[in-house]
């Protein structure tokens, strides 16, 4: 009898992440389900996105979402706990650090069923963000910890993980696997270097959607200031979220350049592939332009993504204008070799997918 699993994902980012452990899961013959709880909107995430992704469609959505972090997370808590009572899996998967992966790692532990934390170990050491009180007690109510870097095992060792009856694998990064499987899929299904005519224009690839940055209006004014100054020499791509544009509006600040519309993920990976550098406040796109061999400046104090920052790959900016600018100058006339193992080159799914099947 096959290992049935169920995998917990609340938005795009751990659906692309899933997706990738998803195909060794079948190769070695485990019986997976996926749970979407529903957390996170997505307009890309029609029909076409699974599609096009090779993802296969949840088995539930809880469809949560547009509540408090905690009524969130107590809702997801309680209407996963009568799926899991329903389907009996033998261990339940969750990605990252969002509501939906406590909610799923929580409920799993209270009926005694084991929990595998893909992305674990990962700490920013700053308690206001949600994300960090979510891994932090994934971390230490999960079975298996499946670490994408030799700093996050560091880290669990130095919690004292090692007295925890609990498993550390130094896994790699399912989304380097990810990257490297798209990556071809995105020149066949993105338009959208033609779209907005920017095959032969020098251009910078932008996000900002963090709270820390979105809901402080000095952080968010210093930010749009140093892309205003830098859209003189470059033509500045921002992707932006509807949340972040209100504010924006709201705030009354002034923008130099025109946003666009939020992206999926293939137009984001084209944009990556043919941008000059990135500068970000995300997580997931600090290691995707080191995927990509692009230097990033990253808009937040502090990142999880240590070893980039230790060699060369990225920079801390905060949101102080001038730092930014400063370091602009900096990276356009540095030249680095990106090809350093950092993340599995590709082979962290196998080895995540072989090691559940053995648990």
């Amino acid at each position: 009898m096959s290992k049935k699993i169920i995998t917990i994902v609340g938005a795009r980012p751990q659906f692309i992440k899933a997706a990738t452990v998803s195909r060794e899961l079948q190769k070695v013959g485990v019986n997976e389900q996926i749970i979407h709880t529903g957390q996170h909107f997505d307009d890309n995430m029609s029909d076409i996105f699974f599609r096009q992704m090779e993802i296969p469609k949840p088995a539930y959505n809880l469809d949560i979402n547009s509540l408090s972090h905690g009524a969130m997370t107590g809702r997801m808590l309680e209407q996963l706990e009568i799926v899991f009572q329903k389907e009996n899996p033998d261990m339940v998967i969750v990605y990252g650090d969002t509501n939906s992966t406590l909610a799923g790692a929580l409920a799993a532990q209270k009926l005694h069923i084991p929990v595998a934390h893909v992305e674990a170990g990962l700490r920013s050491y700053n308690m206001n963000m949600p994300e960090e009180t979510n891994r932090i007690l994934t971390d230490r109510i999960s079975s298996i910890l499946f670490c994408p870097t030799d700093k996050a095992v560091q880290n669990l060792e130095q919690e004292g993980f090692k007295s925890i009856p609990t498993k550390i694998i130094k896994s790699g990064d399912v989304m380097q696997d990810a990257a490297l499987f798209y990556k071809e899929k995105a020149k066949l299904f993105s338009t959208v270097i033609n779209d907005f005519n920017l095959s032969n224009r020098s251009y910078i690839l932008c996000t900002i959607h963090r709270q820390e940055n979105t809901d402080d209006n000095n952080r968010l004014s210093q930010i749009i200031m140093a892309l205003n100054e830098l859209s003189k020499n470059y033509t500045i791509v921002l992707p932006l979220h509807p949340r972040t544009r209100k504010i924006i509006a709201e705030q009354k600040i002034k923008l130099d350049f025109s946003p666009i519309e939020p992206v999926g993920y293939f137009d984001m990976i084209e944009l990556l592939q043919h941008c000059s550098f990135v500068v970000t406040d995300s997580g997931g796109l600090q290691k995707e332009a080191f995927f990509f061999g692009k230097f990033c400046l990253t808009t937040r104090d502090e990142t999880e993504w240590v070893e980039l920052v230790e060699n060369g790959f990225n920079v801390i900016v905060g949101a102080i204008h001038n730092r930014i600018i400063e370091e602009t100058h900096k990276i356009q006339n540095t030249t680095k070799n990106f090809n350093i193992n950092l993340y599995g080159n590709g082979k962290a799914s196998r080895l995540i997918a072989e090691e559940i099947l053995k648990f």
